[in-house]
């Protein structure tokens, strides 16, 4: 297996967030990628004629202001931190005692304590916390935009009662997914470059998962090995628990446990990194645990997921219509086809995003059209396990979209001994 190495540069003295401030950050303009990104809402809201949003996703609050604070909590609380956008304004309601985390941030005008909204913070009150909250932020969004009636307002996120709420109080509620992820879908120069270092850095800490792996180690242990060194390299968390081995391959998505990996058995890892920068590093890779050489079914499995990535990554093209792709897609041979991946690829940024790419079976009833453009980030999958079968073999790669044809971004390299 190739060894990777991260260097770590120093940190650019001169930018005042703090927070987005790393190791890893030389040669990557940040203030430039935080623009960029704040400039993609605002083209998108106008676009979806959209005069005000309230974003408390964690995540599209970073990508629209480079600001994080306990992503993970926050986004499960409702209305703890919060962020108000219109085409001039940028005010970020942030987390008691963590005014300062916003400070310095040349996407955000003004930072103001957040008033959560949820039952555990308001009690038998939850209702009328819910209007107030409600009409606090109206009289502020009427100060900043105009009357409600003339107001086409996005939320996410939010208690169903807020929502219903601005429509009592006039306002036109739309729904602010869509135009955050049109904007995430297409990346800056720069941008890529924060891609990039999230996914040498997860690379690095897959690499060291691949040496730990022996017959006797618990699931648990081996992926604790990727977790301490996705951190030690500043990156931010793992979204899910995406590691099996043996008879846990099949099905997939089987969670991360105390079972004990055997000899001769297949280990499938999907990374599922919130890295460096707050970039999703999502490649998946099998191993084997040895000592004996894979078998001819393990062997096969694995050939037959790399048959897929490699088919489907040579059918990307800027230009094509989700729809084409479909149609052109590799086609998963009917033994595999009950227990195939829920999508043949994916967006991917700040965490999986638009849009979602389908096998041709499965687009017609979950499919959309779309168009592939450059600057998209697309995650190529394949899961290959019979239904019923002992093992299955989890494959991804990371692609970048180009003006021509595709750059792989994940450099991790496949198992030549279970692709002989």
């Amino acid at each position: 297996m190739a060894n990777f190495d991260w260097h770590a540069g120093r940190s650019d003295l001169s930018d005042m967030a703090l927070l987005d401030r790393a190791p890893e950050s030389e040669g990557i303009d940040l203030k430039a990628v935080r623009l960029y990104r704040l400039g993609r809402v605002r083209e998108q809201m106008v676009k979806q004629n959209i005069d005000a949003v309230i974003l408390s996703d964690a995540v599209n609050i970073r990508y629209a202001t480079g600001t994080r604070n306990m992503q993970v909590y926050t986004s499960r609380n409702p209305a703890s931190r919060y962020l108000l956008l219109t085409a001039n304004r940028s005010i970020l309601f942030e987390f008691t005692g963590c005014l300062h985390l916003g400070e310095g941030y040349e996407t955000v005008d003004e930072v103001r304590p957040a008033r959560t909204a949820s039952f555990g913070a308001a009690g038998p009150k939850i209702a009328e916390r819910e209007r107030s909250w409600a009409e606090e932020m109206a009289n502020l969004i009427t100060e900043l935009v105009g009357k409600p009636s003339n107001v086409a307002l996005g939320l996410e996120r939010l208690n169903a009662n807020v929502a219903i709420a601005f429509k009592e109080l006039g306002f036109k509620v739309v729904d602010a997914q869509r135009p955050v992820e049109i904007a995430r879908s297409i990346k800056s120069a720069e941008e890529i470059k924060c891609v990039v270092t999230s996914l040498r850095a997860t690379e690095v800490a897959v690499g060291k998962l691949r040496d730990a792996i022996r017959p006797g180690i618990t699931e648990n242990a081996l992926w604790s090995v990727l977790h301490q060194s996705v951190i030690e390299q500043n990156g931010d968390y793992v979204e899910t628990r995406l590691l099996s081995a043996g008879p846990r391959t099949n099905p997939w998505f089987q969670e991360t446990s105390s079972y004990v990996i055997g000899e001769n058995q297949l280990v499938a890892l999907d990374t599922d990194v919130v890295g460096c920068h707050g970039y999703y590093s999502d490649f998946s890779r099998t191993f084997h645990t040895g000592p004996d050489p894979p078998t001819d079914a393990q062997k096969e499995l694995y050939k037959i997921a790399y048959e897929q990535v490699t088919h489907n990554m040579g059918i990307l093209k800027p230009g094509m219509t989700l729809r084409e792709y479909a149609d052109k897609a590799w086609e998963i041979p009917e033994k595999y086809y009950a227990n195939r991946y829920f999508v043949s690829a994916h967006g991917c940024g700040m965490t999986g995003e638009y849009p979602a790419l389908y096998d041709r079976g499965d687009f017609p009833d979950a499919g959309y059209d779309g168009v592939i453009e450059p600057g998209m980030i697309i995650c190529v999958e394949s899961y290959i396990g019979e239904e019923g079968g002992a093992e299955g073999v989890k494959l991804e790669q990371q692609v970048l979209i180009t003006e021509t044809g595709i750059e792989v971004l994940s450099k991790f390299p496949f198992e030549d001994a279970l692709l002989q």
